[in-house]
Formats: structure tokens, sequence, C-alpha cells
């Protein structure tokens, strides 16, 4: 049962994809935008909350997903995660086959909006997407098998460690503004991305991860609780 939802989760998330990135396409024809990182200058402020109104929806949308496909909090956390992986991937090849963008996978992007602006090379959240997507299954595949993962504090304090790291990387060149507002999205521009401190992150993120996957493997036949 639970494998065919997430079959289902992955359909709706393809399918989400495919909608924001024809808006996005709309945005880009109405306000002539070619390089999103040259133009943001085009999009006032009224365009600027409704698309950090549009985020925050794809979020509660994700979330609504994960609730009804999945059975206990493991899964559904599970099912969000994946279902955002997924969205999140497929938005770019979405992007790719309508407009040929982007051309490779250093190419920067505006990410997110919520809760400043973040910018940087698409392969950063693709990273991020594949392990989300790759955890989602987990989380939910391993509930059905009646396995409860319950990681201890350290490993919650490398993942919230790691999170942290990556989100300063996004985010650094919207910190560094002294005024943060709705304006500031015109004026934004990348620097250089802090390669090393997202990399920091994400290993941090990934080794706390991997830990409880390694031991669901290992009891994988056993079933019960597990405490990483």
């Amino acid at each position: 049962m639970q494998r065919r939802n997430l079959l289902f989760a992955a359909v709706f998330a393809i399918a989400m994809a495919y909608l924001e990135a024809a808006v996005v396409v709309n945005l880009r024809k109405l306000y002539g935008i070619t390089d999103i990182m040259a133009s943001l200058s085009s999009f006032d402020a009224q365009i600027s909350r409704i698309e950090i109104g549009r985020e925050a929806a794809t979020l509660v949308m994700l979330w609504a997903l994960g609730w009804i496909a999945g059975k206990k909090l493991q899964s559904r956390i599970g099912f969000f995660i994946f279902a955002f992986g997924v969205w999140d991937i497929f938005y770019y090849i979405w992007l790719r086959i309508f407009i040929g963008w982007p051309h490779s996978l250093l190419d920067w992007d505006l990410l997110f909006l919520i809760p400043l602006p973040w910018l940087g090379p698409i392969l950063s959240p693709v990273l991020i997407a594949l392990i989300m997507a790759i955890i989602g299954v987990q989380l939910v595949v391993s509930e059905a098998r009646g396995i409860a993962i319950q990681p201890k504090t350290a490993e919650w304090l490398l993942l919230v460690s790691g999170i942290l790291a990556m989100l300063y990387a996004f985010m650094a060149d919207a910190l560094a503004l002294q005024h943060l507002n709705l304006e500031m999205l015109g004026k934004l521009r990348p620097s250089s991305f802090q390669w090393p401190v997202f990399l920091a992150g994400f290993i941090l993120s990934v080794a706390s991860c991997g830990k409880f996957l390694a031991a669901v493997k290992s009891d994988d036949k056993a079933g019960g609780r597990i405490t990483t």
C-alpha cells in the first residue's frame, strides 16, 4: 500500500513541478526576463508578496499530501520530504524542456524567498532534493515494516547544524544587505557561492541521515524500534 502511495506521491510532485515551471515561464515572458540573475528588478513589491505566498502555498500543499498519504508522523514526514525532493528535481527538468534552461547544473537561480531570498547554483538544491527523496522513501518503508526511527540527540544536532550551514550558504548575500525588505529583491545580485560552507553542511546532514539508514538496514528483518 505505501509503495503504491509513494508512486502516486511522485506523480503528484511531478505534475506540481510542471505547474510551478509553467508559472515561472509565464512570469518570465510577461516581464521580459531572459536572465533571472540580471533581470530581478522587473519584479515589483506586489509580485514579490504574491511569490512569497505562492511558495508558502507550495509547502502547505506538499505537507497536506504527506499528512493524507502517511499513517503516522514518521511516514507523513517521509511522504512530505519525498514529494518535496521529486518536485524540486522535476521543476528544473520541466524548465529545461520548456525553455532550454538551465544550461548546466552550475547555473545560478533564485531558489526560494522564505524567510529571505536564497541564491545559488542549481546543483546545490538538486543534491539536497536527491537526499530528501531517498530519506523520505526510507521513512515510509520503515514505518510500513514496523520500524520506528528515533535518532538520538547527537544525530539531531548534527542534522540541524548541517541544515543551518546550508541555509547560510544560500542566504549569505541577502544577510549581507543592510536593509531587509521586499525592495531588496530587485537589488540583490549573487556573489560567489560559499561551496565550502554548503558542502560542510551537506556532509553533516548526510552523515546524520546515514547513521539511521545503516541502523535500519542492519535490523530490517527484526523490526521494532530503532534508536540510532
